[in-house]
């Protein structure tokens, strides 16, 4: 006669519930992106969120006779389909833990997420920003000693001043070296008596200024798809490196729909005497059609 063994679920909850608010604190912090997450998106079915558009006609002129000249208006659901999902497992041995004092589960998941989850995440999201059509997008070469950096981003400001793209708000991303040259591009004056020199740039022209590593900021990416256990996964850059971008908020839809992580004792495993942990992602960004003003990418 068939024995069934059912396993007990609590340490399964338990786990999850240890960890997930290290991991959230680690998205929060360490996301360069995730201040564009959309925490009330309007889902229609599984995996899409539907936003309203809205259009109209322009001014006419008004005819003391015959009164005001008919405009249309349009206005209509748009639907937006993520695309992202994106997951890995992972299996560390019981005796290997034990053997770290139980600090190897909790370094994994800190680990996957910082340094795997994360990157991957951004990456995606600049390079579909970089990439979408009618997002306003220059080249330049950035040399030590002749870039005016300053002069570059001010550019950019004038040409998203005239697309009427909103003044609060904006946020300024700048890649390492870009962000040197823009210290190296602003006069600064030192009294004699200061003993703190701090030449960070916090905010340019009222805008928020993110620094971006290189490796994260492209403007196309190729996701790799592994089928085994031996494939390394993550991203790969296959576009230009990003000098700088400009971001208005309000020209991003970006959703964060599924983001799972469940953990499994060695009890609870019945393929190997190991903690089993696995991660999904389900996410996805858009620039919106009528707010591609709204972003500037300068690349190399």
């Amino acid at each position: 006669m068939a024995t069934t063994v059912v396993m007990p679920p609590s340490n399964t909850i338990t786990l999850a519930q240890k960890y997930l608010p290290i991991l959230d604190e680690v998205y929060k912090r360490q996301s360069l992106t995730s201040m564009f997450d959309t925490a009330n998106a309007n889902w229609v079915g599984a995996n899409t969120v539907n936003l309203f558009s809205f259009t109209s006609n322009g001014m006419a002129n008004y005819s003391r006779d015959a009164g005001y000249v008919m405009g249309n208006v349009t206005g209509g659901w748009e639907d937006y389909t993520i695309t992202q999902d994106r997951g890995r497992a992972f299996q560390i041995d019981f005796l290997s833990d034990e053997e770290t004092l139980g600090q190897s589960v909790a370094a994994a998941l800190s680990q996957v997420e910082r340094v795997d989850v994360i990157p991957e995440i951004d990456s995606y999201r600049f390079a579909k920003w970089a990439s979408t059509t009618g997002v306003t997008s220059t080249t330049a070469t950035i040399t030590p000693g002749s870039t005016n950096m300053p002069a570059l981003i001010s550019a950019a400001e004038a040409s998203m001043d005239d697309a009427e793209v909103p003044y609060e708000g904006r946020v300024l991303f700048v890649s390492p070296t870009a962000y040197q040259y823009l210290k190296d591009g602003i006069e600064r004056r030192i009294i004699n008596s200061e003993n703190n020199v701090n030449m960070n740039v916090e905010y340019f022209d009222d805008m928020q200024v993110i620094r971006v590593p290189q490796g994260r900021f492209n403007t196309a990416i190729t996701l790799n798809a592994p089928t085994t256990a031996a494939g390394a996964g993550g991203y790969t850059a296959t576009g230009d490196n990003i000098h700088f971008m400009i971001v208005h908020p309000s020209a991003i839809l970006q959703v964060m729909k599924h983001r799972n992580l469940r953990t499994f004792t060695p009890d609870q495993n019945i393929e190997a005497d190991a903690y089993r942990i696995n991660f999904r992602y389900a996410h996805d960004t858009w620039v919106l059609d009528q707010k591609v003003k709204g972003i500037y990418v300068c690349h190399a």
